[in-house]
């Protein structure tokens, strides 16, 4: 019955909707609705009002009038694998889901660029271009599934992106819907344009500040070689002192990853790479890209640091098939703890290279002091850490206790001059903890930028931002919005 009385209340905006997208175009029945209730961080639900699937920059433009008409809140989702709660849907709220938006709109390989919907996968860009020997280089480890709106929504990186940059750095230009609904371009199609950078501005703001619905994108020529070298170690400390060496020596690295003993027997188990030792207490993952006679003497260097650092063995590869090998074990990281663990929370947060050693340390104390095993699995040449926190969620209380960890390794990494996010974004789940790292000067700063396109707040609300004042407050709203849907 309250469900139903809801319905009514939605009737005039749900006739509104479908004269734009038509029938099939809008999804308001309660049983299709719970697909949309969460993204990759699946402890936090809550189901949307209505989710729409426009096709168009025009439809989007038409949804975001009519929220903002009604003072609906609205969220822009793509695929829904973000890692923070980023496309949580909020109370009373409208989904703009940007799955049918998957076009390549414009390919223009004199000047190195692509233009693409929202919607497209990340590793379709590549594969639209590779036939011409280009390629696209920001490569989330979910880059077979994400899709390039959530990428821009969260500045996502990937193994790449120690030598290449994050999303931001291959963004030209973009077309945004704004929560009033105009239609915006912003940048261009050229590297540098006149004015604000609003295109900066907007790559990584979370869909706080609006919607993009196409998106220039930078390619780049595939490399001449590309070589990976793989060392194992009898500790982490080594393998970090191997990165720092590696950066120290002005060697910088396509991309250079890192996994822990129990990471690299995990994948064992599940992907069978036989390339992992499984006794050593770290691999480190070295790429290397460009000339041919650079790559083979990059290689040579990177082996002797390597060496001089402790490592134990050494392997390279050049050939793809072995290259791809070499990195199956780290991509399928996170899929191997899903097999072993009933559940498990990943983090996201920063620490400078110097401070790899000690911060894995502290977060293997803080696992023991909280119960809970931790893998490790990381960018190291960035410092960017995915510590994974295994648990059982049917045990009463876990993942409170679970976030509380959580919450301790951000605030390890805020210490050591690092950050609460790499590459996954703030969303619901790390807003508690963006005043440990802001003072309330810069978060008011930022809150005027979001305030300037997005007055209403209608546009993705209460991400980001520590509203309300506690994380207290903040789980119990959750909870208690949980239940009201669990009432329906």
């Amino acid at each position: 019955m309250v469900f139903s009385v809801i319905r009514d209340k939605w009737q005039p905006i749900i006739k509104q909707l479908e004269a734009v997208l038509g029938k099939k175009g809008v999804i308001k029945r309660k049983e299709e609705l719970l697909t949309y209730e969460c993204d990759g961080l699946p402890q936090y639900r809550q189901r949307p009002a209505l989710v729409t699937l426009p096709k168009t920059t025009e439809e989007v433009s038409a949804i975001a009038r009519i929220c903002h008409e009604n003072d609906i809140p609205w969220i822009a989702r793509g695929a829904g694998t973000g890692l923070s709660g980023g496309a949580l849907p909020v109370e009373d709220c409208v989904l703009i889901v940007t799955a049918r938006m998957r076009e390549v709109l414009e390919v223009d390989y004199e000047n190195q660029r692509i233009v693409v919907q929202p919607g497209i996968i990340n590793n379709w860009v590549t594969q639209t271009v590779s036939g011409a020997g280009f390629y696209y280089a920001p490569d989330p480890s979910s880059q077979i599934i994400c899709s390039i709106g959530g990428n821009v929504a969260e500045n996502s990186g990937g193994v790449h992106c120690l030598k290449y940059g994050t999303t931001t750095n291959h963004v030209l230009g973009l077309t945004i819907v704004t929560p009033e609904g105009d239609i915006v371009k912003i940048g261009g199609k050229v590297p540098e344009t006149p004015g604000y950078d609003l295109t900066g501005l907007f790559v990584g703001s979370e869909g706080t500040l609006g919607i993009a619905t196409e998106i220039t994108l930078k390619i780049l020529k595939t490399p001449d070689s590309i070589c990976v070298v793989l060392a194992d170690f009898n500790s982490i400390e080594e393998a970090g002192n191997a990165v720092a060496e590696i950066i120290r020596s002005g060697i910088i690295p396509a991309g250079m990853e890192m996994m822990d003993n129990f990471s690299i027997n995990a994948v064992e188990d599940i992907v069978a790479t036989q390339c992992y030792p499984r006794d050593a207490q770290a691999i480190l993952l070295v790429e290397l890209d460009g000339l041919e006679v650079e790559v083979t003497n990059y290689k040579e260097k990177v082996g002797e640091i390597c060496l001089r650092c402790g490592a134990r063995n050494i392997t390279s590869a050049k050939d793809a098939p072995t290259r791809l090998k070499l990195w199956k074990g780290r991509k399928a990281a996170f899929a191997a703890m899903g097999k072993i663990s009933p559940n498990y929370f990943v983090q996201d947060g920063v620490v400078p290279r110097s401070q790899l050693a000690s911060v894995l340390s502290e977060i293997s104390a803080l696992g023991e002091q909280y119960g809970y095993r931790i893998a490790n699995v990381f960018h190291a040449g960035d410092g960017n850490l995915h510590p994974l926190i295994l648990y059982n969620q049917a045990e009463e209380g876990s993942f409170e206790k679970v976030e509380e960890l959580g919450g301790e390794i951000l605030k390890l990494c805020v210490r050591v001059g690092g950050s609460i996010s790499g590459e996954h974004g703030i969303g619901s789940d790390k807003k508690c903890y963006m005043a440990d790292m802001f003072t309330e000067a810069d978060l008011e700063t930022m809150q005027y930028v979001r305030s300037a396109f997005n007055p209403k707040g209608l546009a993705n609300p209460e991400k980001i931002f520590p509203t309300p004042r506690t994380c207290g407050e903040a789980a119990n709203a959750k909870k208690a919005e949980f239940k009201n849907i669990q009432a329906f």
